[in-house]
């Protein structure tokens, strides 16, 4: 089994290191004949060294003009070899007991993929509700974050990747997309619950309350327009870093 390991970066050179050397360590924990993965960051226009830094940590870098964040993941799958495909943001932090339970979920031929709860650190009280009510529809209606999706990568081009209709939420649409692709074949798709990933909470640090509140909203009350239009995603899209 060839895992592809796909991280879509921009402006990430703050973080990109330490999410390359999480992935280090979490896969050598594991290493085992006939497991064998590769390391894709894509650089997503970038105007700092997030290219630089991964190249020097001997990932291969491929490079996508277009700042949108389902068309880079799809450019890292586009590169991938393997017959399995993990994206995780560059904001996050994979364990060794995730990956030990991705490594099962594969060998068990039941699955076409999965995604993962997450724990954001250092959250304010409405921060946690937030990530608590996430959580609750993540599991309850097999959605993935975009934070981590893990699949098949037969049924990932199958099914078309990525909406690049959308500027955000596309991992839902995907999750969408496997699920249904996976009932045809008896291939469920899951919300791994044990060890979750640990992702950075800087959009709660870097954006008021009333900005978030704002976009939730517009999400509420307009999602087809929302997420269809980049200049409505700020929160995703204003490049603060």
């Amino acid at each position: 089994m060839h895992l592809s390991i796909v991280i879509p970066a921009f402006n990430e050179e703050r973080l990109i290191l330490e999410c390359l050397n999480s992935i280090r360590e979490s896969v050598n924990a594991h290493r085992k004949p006939g497991f064998t993965h590769e390391v894709i960051v894509v650089d997503n226009n970038s105007t700092d060294k997030t290219a630089e830094l991964a190249m020097q940590a001997d990932a291969n870098v491929v490079f996508e003009p277009i700042n949108q964040i389902g068309r880079a993941r799809n450019a890292g799958a586009a590169a991938a070899a393997g017959d399995w495909l993990l994206f995780v943001d560059a904001d996050s932090l994979l364990n060794p007991g995730m990956i030990a339970d991705i490594l099962q979920m594969i060998e068990s031929n039941k699955y076409v993929g999965c995604g993962s709860i997450m724990h954001m650190p250092d959250l304010p009280w409405w921060g946690n509700a937030v990530m608590r009510l996430w959580t609750v529809f993540s599991v309850t209606f097999r959605w993935a974050s975009g934070a981590l999706v893990v699949c098949r990568a037969d049924a990932f081009r199958e099914v078309g990747g990525f909406n690049q209709e959308l500027f955000a939420a596309d991992e839902i649409d995907l999750s969408q997309l496997l699920k249904k692709w996976g009932r045809k074949r008896r291939l469920k798709f899951t919300i791994l619950t044990r060890h979750p990933l640990v992702t950075s909470p800087r959009k709660i640090k870097l954006y008021t309350g009333r900005e978030i509140t704002g976009q939730i909203f517009s999400l509420m009350f307009s999602p087809h327009k929302t997420l269809q239009d980049k200049k409505k995603l700020p929160i995703w899209y204003d490049g603060r870093r």
